[in-house]
């Protein structure tokens, strides 16, 4: 093992474990969890950890050892170890790893701790570890070093931990509902599903071209057209766009489908599954900004045509009365924007910050809503929703459109106007539709928005253990 970037301390500290005949490094340890070992009060236990404290007081110490699961004191006395394995005890650091035996007492201040009895190092700690009020505060290292993050910091350690329950409380409501959890590619030939820009990469045994997934949607409606009638995936996509607070170019969704539902059964499952999700994951709450958010159900709706009358603009097809609206607010667009992207821009400057309490915005164009089915009796509007919880957009969905007729239609106008050069029709998506899709209900939810507001967090790059960030300069 190379020692060249060790610091001379290190080196010897080192050099003085392998002297002894100890391996630095060490093999397999059976271990109880420690916050197991906290729900006892007396007996004999075995645990493992990281020390995080040493208090020295002549011949004997205390060090606090820390797991995943919680973090308890030990005790160590030399005329207990003995002249050999006390002396190895003062020569471990704050940061080793050891494996730990011995007996549980309650201290006279009432605190649960082990009498060691014996120990074992497990892992030689061979840097310093973050001072631990004032290591970390400097967020490109707890991003760019998560390791060190979680190392110090129980309560980051607690959102990942919630990442987790919130995956699995997902999962199982929905099997619980009869779907079924599939995999579908993340290596696609045309870049669908979504108006992104995608990442291509290039397959060199097929010589072609293949793009990053911008979201499943087309090949789960493939299943339902295979007779799988409800499915599921809880997939990694990828966006070649900006990073903010709120994107990540690498990020988690949920997306569902129902067969022979539609918009308002998604509604209803959306509703009931978050409710479900927040009450066993944190208590029933979500949390914008410090408040907690009411979940109580009905849902708030607003049409969209309402939304824009709300925002000052009478007639939202009006491309001039949208310009002059933006121009009254100060708000700066550029001249080229076409009337969406207006809108859009209005949207989140003037109204989507407000929609803190859950919100449904339902009832989308038929324009930029390529793949949702039309209302009845009314062409230019969709059976689409976006929900919007503590002031932002953490699900979409929509009445999926079966028509293939209808379908190629839209695909064709998409792509003729998409600024995206990357865009091209999926015949093969067309071709599954001509094999009839039964009507569908379809959803999509952003998991790590979801995760921001069950935790609490006011960054994406919080609840993402490896947030992508900008190279060191």
């Amino acid at each position: 093992m190379s020692k060249e970037f060790l610091k001379d301390e290190k080196k010897a500290k080192l050099l003085w474990w392998t002297e002894q005949g100890v391996e630095p490094f060490g093999r397999r340890f059976e271990k109880e969890d420690i916050g197991t070992i906290l729900t006892k009060k007396e007996g004999i236990v075995s645990t493992a950890g990281r020390i995080m404290t040493m208090r020295r007081h002549g011949k004997a110490a205390f060090a606090d050892l820390s797991d995943w699961t919680g973090k308890v004191q030990i005790y160590c006395k030399k005329d207990i170890l003995g002249d050999m394995m006390w002396e190895r005890f003062r020569n471990l650091d704050i940061g080793d790893i050891i494996g730990v035996s011995g007996e549980l007492f309650l201290t006279h201040t009432g605190q649960l701790t082990i009498l060691v009895k014996d120990f074992s190092l497990l892992s030689k700690i061979l840097r310093t570890m973050p001072e631990k009020w004032h290591g970390l505060r400097d967020v490109e290292i707890r991003y760019r070093k998560r390791y060190l993050d979680l190392m110090m910091n129980r309560e980051v350690q607690k959102i990942f931990l919630m990442r987790a329950k919130t995956l699995s409380c997902m999962r199982r409501y929905l099997d619980e509902k009869g779907f079924l959890e599939v995999e579908t590619p993340m290596m696609h030939p045309i870049a669908g599903g979504a108006e992104a820009k995608p990442f291509v990469t290039r397959h060199h045994a097929l010589g072609i071209n293949l793009f990053l997934r911008i979201a499943p949607e087309l090949y789960l409606k493939r299943l339902l057209v295979g007779g799988l009638e409800k499915v599921y995936e809880i997939n990694r996509s990828f966006r070649n766009e900006g990073i903010s607070t709120l994107h990540n170019p690498e990020f988690t969704m949920l997306e569902a489908y129902l067969a022979y539902g539609d918009c308002e059964a998604m509604m209803d499952l959306t509703e009931e599954m978050l409710v479900a999700i927040a009450d066993e994951v944190c208590g029933g709450t979500m949390k914008y900004g410090g408040k907690e958010i009411s979940l109580a159900r009905p849902w708030k709706r607003i049409e969209w045509e309402e939304c824009w009358k709300m925002l000052g603009v009478e007639n939202w097809r009006d491309l001039s009365l949208v310009k002059k609206r933006l121009a009254t607010e100060g708000i700066e667009a550029d001249v080229g924007e076409g009337l969406f992207d207006l809108l859009d821009l209005l949207f989140k400057r003037k109204m989507e910050k407000d929609l803190v309490e859950p919100t449904f915005l339902v009832g989308f164009p038929t324009e930029i809503s390529p793949l949702a089915k039309n209302r009845v009796g009314d062409s230019s509007i969709t059976e689409r929703f976006e929900l919007y919880i503590g002031g932002m957009e953490v699900a979409n969905a929509y009445s999926e459109l079966n028509d293939p007729i209808d379908q190629k239609e839209r695909f064709q106008q998409e792509v003729a106007v998409s600024a995206n050069h990357e865009k091209s029709l999926d015949e093969e998506y067309i071709e599954a539709l001509e094999f009839a899709m039964p009507p569908a209900g379809g959803l999509g939810i952003g998991i790590d928005r979801l995760m921001m507001l069950l935790t609490g967090s006011a960054s994406i790059r919080d609840v993402l253990l490896f947030p992508q960030l900008k190279p060191k300069p």
